[in-house]
């Protein structure tokens, strides 16, 4: 009886804790796995760092790994390229990691997560593509060929918010990271966020990827106004249309991460050939992450084309 008891007790401690190792190539990390107040929660280091129930179920790495990251920007490291060796997936992973415990690749299903992670990556290809159109491997290869603006025509500097982000004298606030950030207010929010030095040192998202992709992922996480949605909640559907959006042709979809992040640049144009640049990279990604673009909905999900912009005033965190 006293052996039996042993055993049970023995098997308890097990499931308490078990330790499986991950396989992904680049991190080769454990996870924990326990359970806490009847809940399963699990830690795996360098992606998921604490213990969340995010880490037990779903992770980018589960469904996105470094194989598909390197078909997505296949020619990012070639000797034409301007960032060539800057960009790479465990820069990528470790940026997420600070956001999936909030829903960024976890909200939702597996296929959401997908989607989700193809729509950020389809924004950040066009965004600093170096493509054209007779390139090598297509113009949709060439995502993450750029880190920076190569030949900036100002410094981006906007003395209207010289009393909270005053500009450093000598530096540019041109465009840098993965979502180009661009103007001192926009470095002083993000650097903020990040708990980076940023408006004295924009430079820190040319030197390195990691913090380049938090940036850029904070945007897509964070209204840029307290009464606007998110990329990532307008993309995921945790954005409820009022009565005014609706009349303004704005819904849930990739279409309206555009109207989010741009504005009236690229929406409410017709057929616009930067928003048709971003659409397009959106559907390659689908369709080399095993997705495929049928999942990526209707033209009007897809398109910002006839959306009333959300501000006309927005649009200058990410480009000029």
């Amino acid at each position: 009886m006293e052996a039996k008891w042993c055993f049970l007790v023995t098997m308890a401690l097990l499931v308490m804790l078990v330790v499986v190792v991950n396989g992904d190539e680049s991190s080769q990390v454990k996870t924990v796995v326990k359970i806490v107040k009847g809940k399963k929660v699990c830690d795996k280091g360098w992606e998921c760092k604490g213990l969340s129930a995010y880490c037990c179920n779903q992770t980018i790495s589960d469904f996105f790994q470094t194989y598909q990251f390197e078909n997505l920007f296949s020619k990012r490291n070639t000797p034409v390229a301007h960032a060539s060796g800057f960009w790479d997936y465990h820069s990528f992973i470790t940026a997420a990691a600070e956001y999936q415990p909030h829903g960024f690749g976890t909200t939702g299903a597996k296929l959401t997560g997908q989607k989700e992670v193809a729509a950020f990556l389809g924004h950040v290809g066009s965004k600093t593509s170096c493509g054209y159109g007779v390139a090598t491997g297509g113009p949709l290869a060439w995502g993450l060929c750029y880190n920076k603006e190569m030949s900036p025509s100002k410094t981006y500097c906007d003395d209207y918010y010289k009393y909270t982000y005053p500009c450093t004298p000598g530096v540019s606030y041109h465009g840098r990271g993965a979502l180009p950030l661009y103007w001192n207010y926009n470095y002083g929010k993000t650097g903020e966020a990040l708990k980076t030095d940023l408006l004295n040192h924009p430079e820190y998202l040319e030197n390195n990827a990691t913090l380049a992709f938090q940036a850029a992922i904070w945007k897509w996480m964070t209204p840029e106004k307290k009464h606007l949605p998110s990329a990532h909640d307008v993309f995921v559907g945790k954005w409820k249309p009022t009565k005014n959006d609706t009349l303004a042709k704005r819904v849930p979809g990739f279409g309206t991460t555009m109207n989010v992040l741009y504005g009236d640049q690229v929406c409410g144009k017709g057929d616009d050939e930067s928003m048709n640049n971003i659409v397009s990279h959106y559907l390659y990604y689908l369709d080399l992450m095993g997705v495929g673009r049928e999942e990526a909905g209707s033209h009007d999900v897809l398109s910002c084309a006839e959306q009333l912009p959300f501000n006309q005033a927005s649009a200058s965190a990410s480009s000029s």
